[in-house]
């Protein structure tokens, strides 16, 4: 693709050019004890335009990654799309419910009443949260069929031992074995037309109501994965118990101080953070911090000068710190006194979304005449399933 790869060139150009007025600024601080103002803010524009570069490659990338289109509907599937759109301008339901059993998207309960929208509007809709949520790309998610689900954990505590041929054998110790239970929790959007609008047929309504819905909900998951408290919605990574690395227990997670109280400063502190995680997690981990963090990360040099920082130069390859990639989410809270900034995780171990399959639509063309409603709703959960699997940086002394 012509325009990821300009980006990527572009990139490219932009690292070498503020490793160079980094080292710099970095030799007048040394030499001097400060750097020229007209320096620092040269090597503060060049970071800032590497990351908003960052951000347009990720989704120029997103954009050319994105799943064709499914495939040929079935007869059932078509003829349910039909009686949805007839639904969705005139509300006529024709039958609606069973067309929705026979196109094999009716669900096991239904508390949520409205109607199911058409398969494809709802890939669409999966598809953007998917592109504007960090967590929904890291995480494992899986798609069920109730409005909670279950799994047991083994924490260890088995044991065995080597025997002799006619040596006894003793009874050993059994594993410990915790129950996760996530429930889901339902995340709505209310968009609006009009009747005239929706009498348009020249309107593609799939596309509309995926558009107005889609974003909405994405930001909403986001802010959740990251922040929520679990009450009426998911569990984020940041609500859990925190506790110094050294004391970490089951349900908690353990954390590596900065050594400053308000900065983040110390390379190797963010080893320490590298290396708190198990080597059987660390394989697959990724750190996932704000843009802002970023733009701190990148300015640090080992002992022997070297940027520890490398952008992802190849088309889907992605930015790496200390060796390991970069994801970006502003929901994370900035570097600040007693705040986590960084997180570094084997996502796909440690957090698990949860989505009830269905997305559902009721229509609404009273309560805000000449407006007509669409109360769109799907259930979503989340919370973390591995603890050990993920680790935090606090800014702290």
């Amino acid at each position: 693709m012509e325009k990821l790869k300009e980006l990527l060139e572009a990139q490219g150009k932009a690292f070498e050019a503020f490793k160079e007025a980094n080292d710099k600024r970095l030799a007048a601080i040394e030499a001097q004890g400060h750097a020229p103002a007209d320096l620092e803010e040269k090597v503060n524009k060049i970071n800032a335009e590497l990351a908003e570069l960052t951000k347009e490659i990720g989704e120029v990338a997103k954009k050319a990654n994105r799943p064709p289109a499914p495939g040929t509907m079935t007869a059932e599937q078509a003829e349910h799309a039909r009686g949805f759109e007839a639904f969705f301008r005139k509300g006529q339901e024709n039958g609606l419910r069973d067309l929705e059993r026979q196109a094999g998207l009716s669900t096991l309960s239904d508390p949520d009443s409205g109607f199911l929208v058409p398969e494809e509007t709802e890939q669409t809709i999966d598809r953007v949260t998917g592109t504007v949520s960090a967590m929904r790309t890291l995480a494992t998610v899986m798609t069920i069929g109730t409005d909670t689900y279950k799994k047991l954990v083994n924490q260890g505590g088995a044991t065995s031992g080597w025997v002799g041929e006619k040596a006894s054998r003793p009874e050993t110790s059994t594993p410990t074995l915790r129950e996760i239970v996530i429930n889901t929790k339902e995340l709505y959007a209310n968009p609006a037309a009009t009747q005239t609008i929706l009498d348009d047929a020249r309107i593609d309504i799939a596309a509309w109501l995926a558009g107005e819905v889609s974003i909405e909900f994405a930001e909403q998951e986001g802010d959740a994965f990251i922040s929520g408290n679990g009450v009426e919605q998911p569990k984020g990574i940041a609500a859990y118990t925190m506790v110094a690395n050294a004391s970490y227990a089951w349900g908690k997670i353990g954390y590596i101080t900065s050594g400053h109280a308000t900065l983040l400063d110390n390379l190797d502190k963010l080893i320490d953070l590298q290396h708190a995680l198990k080597p059987a997690y660390r394989n697959g981990a990724t750190w996932l911090m704000n843009d802002s963090t970023a733009l701190v990360l990148r300015k640090f040099k080992d002992g022997e000068g070297n940027y520890m920082w490398r952008p992802g130069l190849l088309e889907g390859a992605p930015d790496t710190f200390l060796g390991k990639p970069v994801a970006y989410d502003d929901n994370v809270a900035d570097v600040g006194a007693s705040a986590y900034p960084i997180f570094f995780a084997n996502f796909k171990r440690a957090y698990l979304i949860v989505d009830r399959f269905g997305i559902r639509v009721l229509r609404d063309p009273y309560t805000n005449k000449p407006y007509v409603h669409f109360y769109t709703t799907k259930r979503v959960g989340g919370g973390i399933v591995m603890y050990e699997a993920i680790k935090a940086l606090k800014i702290s002394a």
